[in-house]
């Protein structure tokens, strides 16, 4: 309490007027009783003013608080002065600003579920469009069955691609929300490879493409198979999806005393300077994207790895081919 500087000088002033008192009552010839009246009256007086500056005090930070539960700010309580008054306003501003943080970045979050939400609905009008045309279509009692079977192909081939997109679109929404627990366990990069390859590997043989893989076959880090099997499925399908008939994919791994990398590197069409900062943002569509792509699977790729404490970057050039680059990093314990 002595650390007040309002409360040390009102203590000095009582000090003060109590020794005042004392000699008055030895070296003034007035009633002793009179003296003490003076004397406690000034007493009552110090402390009611005292009293007064506090509570006016405390008026002036519940205002300054009901400003903020309006949403301003901007106010700035701070005195810099010594005791305990100034360090609650202190305090009080150093929340201040942690509000005003927090409500910059809610609104921040609304723009992008906003955006997403808006992303979201361009995605699905699309096929749904295309189904609604070709059932108004199929009800024509004169349809070739050619026609017929062609039109329900396409619709089976729409539903599978919005099932898809909400699929995936959960999925991210979970890994942001923080939902998702990953295992902590020994994966084998041969293994990991293994099965993100298995369901790529028809159309790697359509398009004719030569996949080279090289590596350590020890080689592994810390992380969860499954989630790492759908990072690298994405990661695989844009190489097949942007390379060339004839094309070659090649795949190098391996583990060192700092970390496990994995490289997944094509020579296809590659991707353009200006679109290699945002590949990894949802619905992004670069220059060279096909028209079947909706953006998502770098962006889940991404938000696999970085949540499991990975790293995801890209290096390309175009018409030279695009190469990923994982590396997971040994914990120092």
């Amino acid at each position: 309490m002595l650390r007040n500087r309002e409360f040390r000088i009102t203590l000095l002033i009582m000090c003060g007027i109590t020794l005042a008192a004392a000699a008055a009552v030895f070296f003034l010839p007035i009633p002793p009783i009179i003296i003490v009246l003076i004397a406690s009256l000034l007493l009552i007086a110090c402390c009611y003013l005292f009293t007064r500056w506090r509570y006016r005090e405390m008026e002036k930070l519940s205002g300054y608080l009901r400003n903020i539960a309006s949403g301003n700010y901007t106010l700035d309580v701070r005195d810099n002065e010594e005791g305990e008054l100034s360090i609650l306003k202190n305090e009080i501003y150093k929340v201040t600003l942690r509000l005003s943080e927090q409500s910059t970045l809610l609104q921040q979050d609304k723009l992008r579920l906003t955006d997403a939400i808006s992303d979201i609905s361009h995605q699905l009008k699309t096929p749904l469009t295309s189904m609604l045309v070709m059932v108004d279509l199929l009800s024509h009692p004169e349809l070739p069955d050619a026609k017929r079977t062609e039109f329900t192909n396409n619709i089976r081939i729409q539903l599978e691609r919005i099932e898809w997109l909400i699929t995936s679109l959960l999925k991210l929404s979970k890994i942001d929300a923080g939902a998702i627990q990953f295992k902590k366990e020994p994966v084998r990069v041969e293994q990991l490879l293994h099965k993100a390859l298995g369901p790529l590997l028809i159309p790697i043989d359509i398009k004719e493409l030569s996949l080279e893989i090289h590596g350590d076959p020890e080689a592994a880090f810390t992380g969860d198979l499954n989630w790492m099997t759908e990072a690298l499925i994405n990661l695989l399908k844009n190489a097949v999806e942007h390379t060339n008939d004839g094309g070659r994919i090649t795949i190098q791994y391996e583990e060192n005393p700092l970390f496990t990398v994995i490289e997944i590197a094509d020579n296809g069409q590659g991707i353009a300077k200006e679109d290699l900062p945002y590949i990894f943002r949802r619905f992004y569509k670069g220059k060279n994207a096909g028209d079947s792509s909706v953006g998502i699977g770098l962006a889940m790729s991404h938000s696999i790895i970085t949540s499991q404490d990975g790293t995801l970057d890209v290096s390309s050039l175009p018409g030279e081919g695009t190469r990923f680059r994982i590396n997971f990093y040994k914990r120092v314990i």
